[in-house]
């Protein structure tokens, strides 16, 4: 088979495995006893950090300071956007250096109180000088004092901790000093989530998890395997891509309810793209927790 073709083979192949991963979906199986909210608080990881179950993300695609949110909205866009959401008890703001959307949240937090929002940032800091200069850029552009949840972003060596480590040290000091107040890591391989359940380092994993397997580290069972041995072991768990960066928004249903009843997942991130997208997100979710 010539390499044009297995590519074609592997696309088909992928596409057919995520088609029937929603075939016959098995509602009943992920249904919870009580209805779950958007608006729902969780407390993440051994710091008890508070968050919304729900969190805005800002970068379905994001790359290069942009994603799909501040093409489409801009910053008073998105700002309008954080409002809406917080009014309907979305509190959780996912933001990242790599999307450029820090200015957006500095908008909104013109009228949200700071101490009323938990505020995630990424960083692609490796040294020690490189992740002080990122701190104090991000809180000046973020226009607060403190970050609630740093992650080390987009994780794929397993080896990720050796090339890290003075990024790593200076976060940790900066916990201790209340300006970050817990960190960990975003994962993009199997084998980094591997190394990111095996750290002590890490309170808080971003991770990739929906039931089709798409934009994923792995199949789902293998990454809820790694996800049970981080949560065994204290962590907070952020659930991302959970709408298969946004392949799946046509399974939104499927994908919601699959993602609510995972015991291993605290909470999640969607990167919505319009205010009524993220109010239907916010009216789907409690119906998805139950659906049998």
């Amino acid at each position: 088979m010539c390499p044009k073709s297995r590519r074609r083979f592997l696309k088909t192949t992928t596409a057919a495995s995520a088609l029937a991963a929603f075939h016959n979906f098995p509602y009943h199986l992920y249904a919870n006893d009580a209805k779950k909210f958007a608006s729902d608080r969780v407390k993440l990881g051994p710091m008890g950090v508070e968050v919304s179950r729900l969190a805005q993300g800002t970068g379905t695609n994001g790359v290069g300071g942009s994603s799909n949110q501040t093409k489409k909205m801009g910053v008073t866009g998105m700002a309008d956007l954080f409002r809406a959401g917080y009014d309907q008890g979305v509190t959780f703001f996912d933001s990242a250096d790599q999307y450029g959307t820090h200015p957006h949240v500095k908008e909104a937090l013109k009228s949200i109180p700071r101490e009323k929002v938990t505020i995630l940032s990424k960083t692609h800091a490796s040294t020690a000088a490189e992740m002080k200069a990122d701190l104090d850029r991000f809180r000046r552009e973020l226009g607060t004092d403190y970050i609630d949840i740093l992650l080390l972003h987009t994780m794929v060596d397993g080896n990720w901790p050796e090339r890290k480590k003075g990024a790593m040290e200076v976060i940790s000091e900066a916990r201790e000093k209340g300006i970050v107040r817990t960190h960990g890591t975003s994962c993009h391989t199997l084998e980094a989530l591997k190394t990111a359940a095996a750290s002590d380092w890490v309170q808080v994993d971003l991770a990739r998890i929906n039931p089709a397997g798409v934009a994923m580290d792995a199949d789902p069972a293998t990454v809820l395997g790694v996800l049970k041995e981080m949560k065994a072991k204290g962590k907070g768990i952020i659930g991302m891509k959970i709408l298969g960066a946004g392949k799946l928004r046509n399974k939104a249903n499927e994908c919601l309810q699959f993602a609510l009843a995972q015991n291993v997942v605290d909470c999640f991130t969607i990167g919505a793209e319009s205010r009524q997208e993220m109010l239907d997100l916010v009216k789907k979710i409690p119906a998805a927790s139950v659906r049998g």
